[in-house]
């Protein structure tokens, strides 16, 4: 990779570099440097500045929430440029397990009153409507599931028959589900959101709304799991007797997500979801 043409941006945002910025791994969707300054360690993401201006007013929310969990600090953005706290990972143990149920935990203990958000975002590449809805059944049916099942179904991703099956689970969520408050998610805590570092477990990347809190839990189960002190940590003894239909559920958009992005190989996950939620 070249070298950035944004050193002097940064400059004349006050930010002195101390050294070359270091590529980072896994800026897949956007170029991510590390850069030593006068002010610490700190991370340069470049993209563009719509994505990058929600990417900051998430990880804002998420300072503000007020939980125990680690978020990087928005040193500034600049159009193109969001510049953030670096963090460095440590291996997490049985403790860094518990911590991250804690901080979930409260995290989504904040709620307001409507699912969604005062702005759109992405997950991953895929836009992500946010529109504010009063009833969480309907937020997920019109803003989550429907959108990215019709998406696939124009790529050839997914039948007639798999997509009438989606719509009919998405009209049947009042059926089971319950609306509730809606609480402060991540939005795509994925394992590779999830930092263990020296101060405690932080949280990065992230595409914030309001909404059922499990739709965090279901993103993280999805490529593997936390071990059992997470969830203990995390349910506090409160967990809902049907936690694995919601986890079937909520993990259906991200499998969504993933066939829209990456093909038919998530095809057969997809449809093995819908099935359980016949």
């Amino acid at each position: 990779m070249t070298r950035p043409d944004w050193l002097a941006r940064l400059a004349a945002l006050g930010i002195v570099a101390r050294g070359e910025p270091q590529p980072l791994a896994g800026g897949d969707i956007a170029a991510v440097w590390r850069l030593a300054t006068a002010q610490g360690e700190l991370v340069v993401k470049q993209d563009d500045a719509e994505t990058l201006a929600a990417e900051a007013d998430g990880l804002r929310a998420l300072r503000e929430a007020g939980s125990s969990l680690i978020v990087p600090e928005v040193v500034a953005l600049d159009g193109d440029l969001l510049i953030m706290e670096a963090l460095d990972s440590v291996p997490s143990g049985r403790r860094g397990e518990a911590q991250l149920g804690e901080g979930l935990r409260e995290l989504h203990a904040v709620t307001g009153t409507s699912h969604g958000w005062s702005g759109d975002n992405r997950c991953g590449p895929t836009p992500q409507r946010n529109t504010p809805c009063s009833d969480g059944r309907v937020f997920q049916r019109e803003h989550r599931l429907l959108p990215l099942g019709e998406a696939c179904f124009e790529r050839g991703l997914l039948d007639a028959a798999g997509l009438d099956a989606l719509n009919d689970i998405a009209q049947g969520l009042e059926e089971w589900l319950p609306d509730t408050p809606p609480s402060l998610v991540h939005g795509d805590l994925w394992s590779g959101n999830v930092l263990h570092t020296a101060r405690g477990p932080a949280i990065i990347d992230p595409a914030v709304y309001r909404h059922y809190p499990e739709v965090d839990l279901a993103m993280l189960t999805l490529f593997g799991a936390p071990g059992a002190a997470f969830f203990e940590a995390y349910w506090d003894g409160d967990e809902p007797s049907d936690w694995p239909r919601r986890q079937t559920l909520f993990q259906l958009y991200p499998l969504l997500n993933h066939l829209l992005l990456f093909g038919a190989g998530y095809r057969s996950a997809v449809m093995r979801s819908i099935a359980e939620l016949a």
